[in-house]
């Protein structure tokens, strides 16, 4: 049996919402993390290294390698791996240690 890449970002029946991301909107669906809600609009990177600035989005999903920080609402550093996406959340692309950027 397959399953659409939405199924397998832990999406959940019900209707879609939508988030901005550096003011743009995408729409997501009950039950994926702010990561599955990026990877599944065709966002792959969403903040900057420390050191070169060099674009970092999602690596291992888990919370572990902490390569997907981003600023949701307005707070730097969470791991957007695990954090549960909501209606109107704002996910603003992350420079460096945690200062709000510009798209990635």
């Amino acid at each position: 049996m397959r399953r659409s890449p939405r199924e397998l970002a832990g999406a959940r029946p019900g209707p879609e919402f939508e988030i901005t991301v550096d003011g743009r909107a995408v729409s997501v669906l009950p039950g994926q993390s702010v990561a599955a809600a990026l990877w599944s609009a065709g966002i792959l990177a969403w903040r900057t290294t420390r050191v070169g600035g060099r674009p970092r989005g999602a690596f291992c999903g888990i919370g572990q390698c902490y390569d997907c920080l981003a600023t949701v609402n307005g707070v730097p550093n969470r791991r957007a791996c695990l954090v549960p996406a909501a209606p109107g959340d704002a996910i603003t692309t992350q420079e460096g240690e945690g200062r709000a950027g510009r798209g990635v």
